[in-house]
């Protein structure tokens, strides 16, 4: 239409309006003969860019939905590709001395690489033979990610003296092996680039998962992503700040109250160190249940019986405080709550008590007392006992001092840690405590051990960001002892995670009816066909997929879930056969095979541990996570220590009786009297006082956190006026004394 504007004209140019988005598809152009061109659309398209929006739909900000996922990563926010510090794990040498590792995995064309690296180097000026750390950073980029497609002259040289000048563009290293793995159809150069990968947050989404376009959309002027990278206190904050006019208030106004009540609820039971966007996979098992908790406490329910395992898990005594609070509201809205626990201050604040016992496995099972914490102090279990401080986990007069040698972090930055310097002295049980969120584990296991890992064990995890790791060579072995399953599968279990079963075979096929029938050791494993029942293929149990409810797992009914068929059951040692031995507690097997040492130091081990009321063929599925973690420390008991080995726990108290923690610590100052050195992130203050060396981080979680606050001694740690230290106070006689070493500083 064509149209000369004035006030009669309002309803011709609303119809000429429809009807040209009508005939244009939403879309329309509207010429002012006298100036500018003005495009217009209904749909959200920008006409300066071309860029085309769907319509906004809850979907589109969730990386688990294809309408919000980043088309880079699919959602994941991190990508499988080539890492730096594993194409360059050395920055210490020069190119031509090997700093660039897949050069000698390339071998049919590392040649040519290497000659268009010289000629970068001639053309730009700098030397392949110095440090590769002191080679300019720009120079570094260009060898690692191309030159932008710019030719480089190469000179090629031919049979006869002649040379023949040639333009090549480099790519770059990195460009080049993604091209390599992507077109190889060599499963072992495949395997050998492999080795160079790692996975890294994506470019295209910085990590969130989250399309371009969704992270385009802005509430109170940051994206969906600013506020998930927020920990919860900050987010709450922030929301809490938010103020909204008009129209935008009326529909805010309900969604931003839920969302402040659901994030007070995480702060409640002491999460508001958590970022929102933390992966539930990185979570302890106690954060998990917390959050869980926080669900409950939001659905305001009434008559409901809750029934917690372990709520303190991974909480400072600081914050237990609040974790009880939360828990005494909801019993006092109506419901009963019971939990499942080891820590003395939840003990103690509980209304009613139910004491099991007396002892563990076959030894338990029993009532030995109900009551109130009044009665329980009166009484003679082995809590009792502990509770009224008969019994007491004692501390060592005298500390270690160490061997001399220590590992020291350099410039740790990774998550909350605030650029600190630690040393890790060696020869000593070093404890790392701290608030809830403080970076304990992230200093700890993805700083120092990622780092030993990767240089001792060529580790493919990319350590936490620090300038250096110095000292690595004081250690021939760094080990991890979590509290992850020592295997998933009914087929999994103590005796073969040890290697107990290993020389119980050897010693069932030396019996002289097995050597009759000519059985091998093979025979009696219920892994392989042979020995095994084949209806259910040695696990001992049928696994019946119940859709859309957990597996269930029932006895094989050909075997009775012995695992083994006739014939193998029929060789007896000492009056046992096979099946009997996995049938068999820790302590009933010492007693029978005992005097065999290839079986003695396992057994032995795990019985030092508290795990002698185990059977040897207990599923691995069916271990808590305490004992998955106390059957690892066995296996490291039971081989012959080098003593230069860096052992590594986080949480081992986890599930443990207060007699189980001072079994825990006999047996890992047995690990530091061979000449290791053991690093233990710890809450519990009957391991903290008896270490010879402890670093504590704070002063608070999240943000507040991230500093050395003390380090020494645990009385020097007990007279810093830190929160652990105020704790420590209880524990231990303190002095007036200086501190060891200072707040952020060696």
């Amino acid at each position: 239409d064509r149209i000369v504007i004035g006030p009669d004209q309002t309803t011709r140019i609303a119809d000429s309006l429809e009807t040209a988005l009508r005939i244009g598809a939403g879309a329309v152009l509207i010429q002012n003969l006298a100036g500018p061109e003005f495009f217009l659309s209904e749909h959200f398209y920008c006409g300066h860019c071309k860029a085309r929006l769907p319509d906004l739909e809850p979907r589109a900000f969730s990386f688990n939905s294809p309408h919000g996922a980043c088309g880079t990563c699919d959602g994941l926010g991190v990508t499988l590709d080539f890492d730096p510090a594993l194409v360059v794990p050395d920055l210490g040498i020069s190119i031509t001395e090997g700093a660039l590792a897949p050069i000698d995995a390339l071998s049919s064309n590392g040649g040519t690489l290497s000659r268009l690296m010289h000629a970068l180097s001639e053309k730009f000026d700098f030397s392949l033979s110095c440090p590769f750390r002191d080679i300019p950073k720009i120079h570094r980029d260009m060898l690692l990610y191309g030159n932008d497609g710019n030719p480089v002259t190469v000179q090629l040289k031919k049979q006869s003296s002649e040379r023949q000048v040639l333009e090549f563009e480099y790519e770059g290293l990195i460009p080049y092996l993604r091209r390599q793995l992507q077109d190889s159809n060599s499963m072992y150069v495949r395997h050998e680039l492999e080795r160079f990968m790692t996975s890294l947050p994506c470019a295209n989404c910085n990590g969130s998962g989250l399309r371009v376009e969704s992270l385009a959309v802005q509430f109170a002027g940051r994206s969906i992503a600013d506020y998930t990278e927020m920990n919860i206190a900050q987010a709450s904050t922030v929301l809490s700040q938010v103020k909204m006019v008009g129209t935008g208030e009326c529909i805010a106004r309900p969604i931003l109250a839920e969302l402040n009540a659901r994030l007070s609820f995480m702060v409640n039971v002491g999460l508001d160190y958590l970022t929102l966007d933390r992966r539930a996979g990185t979570l302890s098992g106690g954060e998990a249940q917390r959050i869980r908790l926080a669900t409950q406490i939001g659905s305001a329910l009434v008559g409901v019986m809750y029934i917690l395992d372990e709520p303190s898990i991974g909480l400072h005594q600081r914050d237990n405080a609040r974790l009880l609070e939360t828990l005494k509201g909801l019993r006092d809205a109506g419901n009963s709550v019971i939990v499942v626990e080891h820590d003395e201050e939840i003990i103690r604040s509980a209304d009613w008590l139910v004491d099991m016992g007396p002892g563990a496995g076959r030894h338990g099972g029993r009532i030995v007392f109900e009551g109130t914490i009044t009665a329980l102090e009166a009484a003679d279990s082995l809590t009792a006992k502990y509770i009224n401080r008969e019994y007491t986990v004692p501390y060592p007069q005298d500390w270690r001092s160490g061997n001399g040698d220590r590992i020291v972090v350099e410039g740790a930055r990774e998550n909350n840690l605030k650029s600190v310097d630690v040393e890790f002295p060696l020869g000593m049980l070093i404890g790392v405590t701290g608030v809830s969120g403080s970076g304990k584990s992230t200093l700890v296991s993805s700083v120092l051990q990622r780092s030993a890992a990767r240089q001792l064990h060529g580790g493919r995890d990319h350590p936490g960001e620090c300038d250096r790791v110095i000292g690595l060579e004081n250690i021939d072995k760094v080990v991890a002892i979590d509290q992850s399953p020592i295997g998933r599968t009914p087929r999994s279990n103590p005796a073969t995670y040890t290697g107990i079963f290993t020389a119980m075979r050897e010693l069932f096929s030396a019996v002289p009816e097995a050597r009759a029938r000519g059985y091998k050791p093979g025979r009696f494993s219920f892994n392989v066909k042979g020995g095994r029942c084949e209806a259910c293929q040695g696990a001992g149990v049928i696994q019946i997929e119940m859709q859309f409810l957990p597996d269930v797992y029932v006895a094989c009914e050909v075997c009775d879930g012995r695992r083994y068929n006739r014939e193998v059951i029929e060789i007896f040692y000492r009056g046992h056969n096979i099946a009997d031995v996995l049938d068999m507690s820790v302590e009933t097997a010492l007693e029978s095979f005992g005097s065999i040492p290839r079986i003695m130091r396992p057994l032995q081990a795990l019985k030092d541990v508290g795990l002698g009321y185990l059977t040897l063929g207990q599923r691995a599925n069916t271990l808590s996570g305490g004992e998955a973690q106390r059957v690892k420390i066995a296996s490291e008991l039971a081989k012959r220590s080098s003593g230069k080995t860096l052992y590594i726990l986080d949480e081992p108290t986890t599930g443990m009786h207060f007699a189980d923690v001072a079994q825990l610590i006999s047996v890992l100052q047995r690990l530091v009297d061979q000449g290791n050195t053991v690093v233990v992130v710890e809450h519990n203050l009957d391991v903290i006082k008896n270490a010879d060396y402890v670093i504590d981080l704070g002063p608070e979680g999240g943000a507040a956190g991230g500093e050395i606050v003390a380090c020494g001694t645990p009385i020097d740690v007990a007279a810093s006026g830190s929160h652990t230290g105020e704790y420590l106070k209880q524990v231990l006689p303190v002095q007036d004394r200086p501190l060891v070493g200072g707040t952020n500083q060696l």
